[in-house]
């Protein structure tokens, strides 16, 4: 059986997992492996009754729930293309990512945290365009079916079928036509079209293969050692890469329970782990430090931990070492990875805690991993410059955007990244900062991830961001934003002085703000440009 699809994939697991569990969801259904497949199959055939064919664009826009797998395995079964949209966009930036999809199905949660999605999505597309713009502007015409996923209660809506209606129509397809429509799926056909955070200017369609899903899916599930013994709490957002290739495909490949949480809550997450036996715990650094400092951990049993695995943001060493002395996981890993590559490289359960603590592994799913230096030549060991990535699970490109894929992309083929960070001996790569995140003081390069990094170690600071602000003698000089721990106090001299005994002058922030939290996006990783437009 060919397994570098997505439906082959799914139609082993079901062969070979059959009852065992696969998707427990909290207060939702349980499915067998054999009944995730005739769901899954059950939207495959709706879908087909509905007039979707090979290649047509499928776009989610929905939380972490059952729901969302089901459309999602069903969308790739008929032979579609998955969209994910991003639950945090609003509806103009949701609208966006529809429109230039060219998705013709949309399955959108009628209500989550108190939003009507579809109502917000409508309202952005009935906004008149200038005349200027009108032939450009986003639009929902192409869409050819809306289906509402019933996550809270919602009042109908015009022109949408609700999840249930919606299931009706796979009886209008035969089980042998949906099969057939899985068989023909080929490895290297589009399977999904991942948009960047846009952090930086317009979201980017990164388009990837069937083979190229599951192959990095494969690297991460045998980095990880995963295995169907295991029951992985999945707060990382589906319509993410993390959630979704590190999430849901990994557990497909390895029989490992799906546990989606719609919504991270520490309290939550660690009734879960205590509930479910949760073994495998992904995440953002900031997921560990919550969890580290809610007052109610010790009162729970957590002890099924046994893996971490994280990343999405420089990762302070002192939280690494709380996670290994505070919580109970065997084995905890850094990775690093992106939206057009996944995972390019990852740290190995062998690992000496060093190595774990201090780099993101190395190159993992196919990767070279390059670092080029200021001349564009490959930077000797523990020379810093730009990540360059390589290997057949790259992206295949941007949608319909060859300029910004050329951009990315060189003529060699390596991805150039825009990450800073240096190699050693043995291949283990440190990230040390963005490109973008790189201010000159007084004619010195400043790194904010190492300041950020002797921060992380000041008893008391949760968590840290670092910018570069302007100044008339030096240039720029740091702004330190500072999250403090439950019970602390701190004050901007307590941590100058700190940072002072660390760290050469021309990297000691010059202004210290203290916040309750950073602004973060939907992978975890710190917003510094609201904190640039903050700090004026």
């Amino acid at each position: 059986m060919e397994l570098s699809t997505i439906p082959a994939a799914l139609a082993r697991a079901a062969a070979e997992y059959g009852d065992a569990p696969a998707l427990a969801e909290p207060g939702g259904p349980r499915l067998s492996w054999r009944e995730l497949h005739e769901q899954a199959t059950g939207v495959s055939r709706a879908l087909i009754a509905a007039g979707i064919g090979p290649g047509d664009r499928v776009a989610v826009w929905s939380p972490n729930t059952h729901h969302w797998v089901l459309a999602a395995l069903g969308a790739l079964g008929a032979g579609g293309t998955l969209v994910p949209v991003s639950t945090r966009f609003t509806g103009h930036e949701a609208l966006d990512v529809v429109s230039r999809s060219g998705a013709r199905v949309l399955f959108v949660a009628g209500r989550f945290l108190g939003t009507d999605r579809l109502a917000d999505l409508r309202a952005a597309a009935r906004e008149t365009p200038s005349p200027l713009n009108a032939s450009t502007a986003p639009s929902l015409a192409q869409l050819q079916l809306t289906v509402r996923v019933p996550v809270e209660p919602a009042p109908p809506a015009d022109d949408a079928l609700e999840w249930a209606e919606f299931l009706t129509g796979a009886a209008r397809t035969p089980a042998a036509e949906a099969a057939a429509r899985a068989a023909a799926v080929r490895p290297d056909q589009i399977s999904d079209i991942l948009f960047t955070s846009g952090t930086t200017g317009q979201s980017k369609g990164a388009m990837s293969s069937h083979r190229q899903a599951l192959g990095v899916a494969a690297a991460w599930a045998d980095c990880g050692g995963l295995s169907r013994a295991d029951r992985y709490l999945v707060i990382n957002p589906f319509f993410h890469s993390f959630g979704y290739k590190a999430g849901i495909l990994v557990c497909l490949l390895t029989g490992a329970v799906i546990v989606p949480q719609p919504v991270f809550d520490a309290g939550e997450a660690m009734r879960l782990i205590e509930a479910e036996r949760i073994t495998v715990l992904p995440g953002a650094p900031t997921l560990y430090q919550t969890i580290l400092d809610h007052p109610d951990r010790d009162s729970r049993d957590l002890s099924s931990l046994r893996l971490a695995v994280t990343g999405a943001a420089i990762v302070p060493v002192a939280l690494v070492e709380r996670m290994r002395r505070e919580l109970s996981f065997g084995t905890v890993l850094t990775a690093y990875g992106l939206t057009e590559a996944v995972v390019a490289t990852m740290c190995r359960p062998g690992d000496d805690p060093e190595t774990v603590a201090r780099t993101s592994g190395r190159a993992a799913a196919g990767f070279e991993v390059r670092v080029a230096g200021p001349d564009g030549q490959p930077a000797g060991p523990g020379e810093p410059g730009e990540i360059l990535l390589r290997g057949p699970n790259l992206m295949a490109g941007y949608l319909d955007d060859p300029a910004a894929t050329k951009e990315a992309i060189d003529s060699a083929g390596w991805l150039h990244t825009g990450d800073i960070g240096h190699l050693d001996e043995a291949g283990y790569l440190t990230i040390t900062d963005r490109l973008k995140d790189m201010y000159v003081c007084g004619g010195f390069n400043v790194y904010p991830a190492e300041v950020e990094q002797a921060l992380a170690r000041l008893d008391g600071v949760a968590e840290s961001a670092v910018i570069g602000v302007p100044d008339d003698r030096l240039g720029e000089v740091g702004k330190a934003f500072v999250v403090t721990r439950p019970g602390y106090t701190l004050g901007t001299l307590q941590v100058l002085v700190y940072c002072r005994q660390r760290l050469a002058n021309y990297k000691v922030p010059r202004y210290v703000e203290f916040c309750s939290a950073l602004p973060r996006n939907a992978a975890g990783k710190t917003l510094k440009r609201l904190l640039r437009r903050e700090a004026g």
